[in-house]
């Protein structure tokens, strides 16, 4: 029944770890719902949800010159897809497994293992709505043309990677103020409804409302975005290097605070929830 598994080689080890992750993120994927497709139509529902009023809230107050000059429905889609991407992403991380979960009992399991099947398995479901919300539109409503391909789908994994290192952060510290990183999670997941930058743009706003936003990673990628989407929009006032390397050094501060706590971590944290 209980075995010590040695792995020969660093690629057997590999795919062990591999076929770990591939579990845990179909069961991460189906947390949701018992069915795939009903948490699948869920998020759907939901990023559609935000597509149409955000349409309407444009339309109303009369801001729909204010935008890029294209497609009027695919720049509100750049954004809101971004930050749906980022929010999900830290929402799930820092939501993961920790090293108390029962989970952790079974030999192969552990943390590094949760945590990255909790940012794929949101990734998978993100990715997989993009396309469907896009396709249909395409082929009922509109033929989507993306200027540069690469470069947006490039800035929808930065806001991922972005997402999963503050997803990251949070996480480290969840066990030491579970009820305080609950609180944060939610505020910082708020906060991105308007400092992303979704429902503006960055080369129309002046310096006093510009230091307002360009310390948020998502700003940046968000604004970036629309530079490869949109052929006759060309972002002045962001930079994506900024946001890669905000994410590389938080992801680093978040290994060596999950690190520090998982050798610190007791069972008796979890009666403080």
């Amino acid at each position: 029944m209980f075995k010590f598994r040695q792995h020969n080689s660093l690629l057997s080890g590999a795919f062990t770890m591999a076929e770990l992750i591939f579990h845990n993120v179909v069961r991460s994927v189906r947390q949701g719902h018992s069915n795939a497709f009903v948490a699948l139509a869920k998020n759907m529902m939901q990023v559609l949800v935000f597509v149409l009023v955000f349409y309407m809230m444009f339309s109303i107050l009369g801001l729909r010159g204010s935008a890029i000059r294209g497609d009027f429905l695919l720049y509100i889609m750049s954004g809101i897809f971004l930050f749906m991407v980022h929010i999900k992403t830290v929402g799930a991380v820092a939501g993961a497994e920790g090293p108390n979960s029962a989970m952790m009992k079974h030999a192969p399991m552990n943390t590094i293992v949760a945590i990255l099947s909790a940012a794929l398995a949101s990734l998978y479901t993100q990715l997989l709505t993009l396309i469907l919300i896009l396709f249909g539109y395409h082929v009922a409503f509109n033929p989507v043309y993306i200027d540069d391909w690469g470069g947006a789908f490039a800035m929808l994994m930065l806001s991922w990677f972005t997402g999963f290192a503050v997803g990251l952060v949070f996480l480290s510290i969840k066990p030491w103020a579970p009820t305080v990183v609950g609180v944060m999670t939610t505020i910082y997941q708020r906060a991105n409804m308007i400092a992303s930058g979704k429902m503006f743009v960055a080369n129309t706003l002046p310096g006093y409302m510009l230091a307002m936003f360009d310390w948020n990673p998502l700003f940046h990628a968000i604004d970036q975005c629309r530079g490869f989407v949109f052929k006759n929009y060309f972002p002045h006032n962001s930079d994506w290097h900024y946001a890669l390397w905000v994410g590389i050094v938080l992801i680093m501060i978040g290994l060596m605070g999950e690190f520090y706590t998982r050798r610190h971590v007791s069972a008796s944290w979890y009666a403080r929830r």
